[in-house]
């Protein structure tokens, strides 16, 4: 293997199997990019992001710049005199001159197969829209948005337990160990990059906090999807009585009726198309239970209309 030498840019826990691997593989990681800390618990402590934390830990020098378009920032990235730059979340654009400065330019850890969910929200899109397979894409970055050239890309499968969470840290293992391989494959020359088909481009919108409201008047399939891939984060709710009740686990079930009506005493509520039974339920600031468990202290009877 050739040793290279390396920036890491990343940010959230996602990223931090990929830096791990560089480091085990015995890269030399001449620094590391990441966000600014930000505040974060009840007394909004500025805290280090995880990729920032375990860089830190490993005694790598971590530069967390707010932008990198100006000249600065630029020159200081080009002093590192990198073999190559790996990204994954990192969460900036990276302009030309950032990805013009290594020797290899930069390479892209992405959670999609390209060029299906492009954009911010790869790993939740693919499981809401139903897709029967998710993965990872290692790409050599350009100035568009994850439109470069492929180096690696290896298929994972989206069965009906899927949820977020066990997607993004089976994509984020692969990532780690498919990115040891792209660079040696690059530094080598045996491995060149390939356009991305042109065909099948699709856009993974980021998520929001308003698009986790239960739609009841949407199918059940659509809605059991949206639960596995919200899970845990922005999370899928439902509002009765002023409350946000959280719905972290439900399943398709018989009935129908007017969407968002209770239809027995299992906590099956109709919806668009089908109904969907509720299979785990968490109220504010109670720890998460199971349907029947919930029933007995908050009764939610047949008939009942949830918002």
């Amino acid at each position: 293997m050739t040793r290279l030498r390396l920036a890491f840019m990343g940010t959230p826990d996602f990223s931090v199997p990929a830096l791990k691997a560089l480091i085990d593989a015995g890269h030399e990681i001449a620094a590391v990019y990441s966000q600014p800390p930000r505040p974060a618990g009840r007394g909004q402590k500025l805290t280090p992001s995880p990729v920032h934390a375990y860089a830190e830990a490993h005694g790598i020098d971590v530069r967390t710049p707010k932008s990198l378009r100006n000249a600065e920032a630029q020159a200081a990235f080009a002093a590192l005199n990198l073999d190559c730059a790996v990204v994954v979340a990192y969460g900036l654009i990276l302009p030309k001159p950032i990805l013009d400065a290594p020797r290899l330019g930069c390479v892209n850890i992405h959670a999609s197969l390209l060029p299906r969910w492009r954009g911010a929200a790869p790993i939740q899109r693919a499981i809401q829209a139903g897709d029967a397979e998710s993965g990872v894409s290692i790409m050599q970055m350009d100035e568009g948005l994850d439109t470069g050239p492929m180096l690696l890309s290896e298929a994972v499968p989206i069965t009906p337990e899927t949820t977020g969470q066990s997607l993004h840290d089976a994509l984020s293992g692969l990532g780690g160990r498919m990115i040891v391989m792209a660079l040696s494959g690059l530094a080598a020359g045996t491995l060149k990059p390939v356009a991305q088909p042109e065909a099948g481009v699709t856009y993974a919108a980021k998520l929001a906090k308003d698009e986790a409201l239960l739609d009841w008047t949407k199918p059940a399939a659509d809605l059991e999807r949206q639960i596995r891939a919200f899970d845990p984060w922005p999370g899928s709710f439902f509002l009765h009585q002023g409350e946000r009740l959280k719905v972290l686990k439900a399943e398709l079930a018989a009935g129908s009726g007017t969407p968002g009506t209770v239809l027995d005493e299992a906590l099956t509520v109709a919806c668009g198309a089908g109904a969907l039974r509720l299979l785990r339920v968490q109220r504010p600031g109670k720890a998460a239970m199971e349907a029947d468990a919930l029933l007995r202290g908050y009764p939610l009877p047949k008939g009942t209309i949830l918002g």
